[in-house]
């Protein structure tokens, strides 16, 4: 039974197929064996993945656990902020933009009507007999 599971697939040198699973199904995996209701081996092969990837999932889940408690933002939070005050920035600035080409389209309208400007028109000069 395959599952929604793989992110991409990769091959390693030997060009032996290797599954790159999301973190959304590692999590999920997991947490079913943490749950206690299957063994690593049951779930190993109801997911068709190796028992040392599961049991390598979830020694990582274990080191990493106390971060979701931790205070503080990580990394990718202080990222996203980051990104979400320069964004705050960027549209101000195209609003403030805005404004004023809108201001100079009215003042232009207003100064040289709407035609726009007139035109300009060079007569040649004509030569003189003399």
């Amino acid at each position: 039974m395959r599952h929604e599971k793989y992110d991409r697939t990769e091959y390693n040198s030997e060009m032996k197929k290797k599954n790159t699973y999301n973190p959304e199904f590692k999590s999920k995996v997991v947490l079913e064996l943490l749950s206690g209701q299957h063994t690593l081996n049951e779930l190993a092969e109801k997911y068709q993945i190796s028992p040392a990837t599961l049991s390598s999932w979830h020694k990582q889940f274990q080191e990493h656990a106390a971060e979701v408690f931790r205070r503080g933002a990580t990394d990718s939070v202080r990222e996203a902020e980051a990104k979400e005050r320069e964004i705050t920035v960027l549209q101000q600035k195209v609003g403030q933009l805005t404004i004023e080409c809108d201001w100079l389209k009215k003042k232009y309208n207003e100064i040289f009507g709407p035609e726009g400007a007139p035109k300009t028109r060079f007569t040649k000069k004509q030569k003189t007999d003399g």
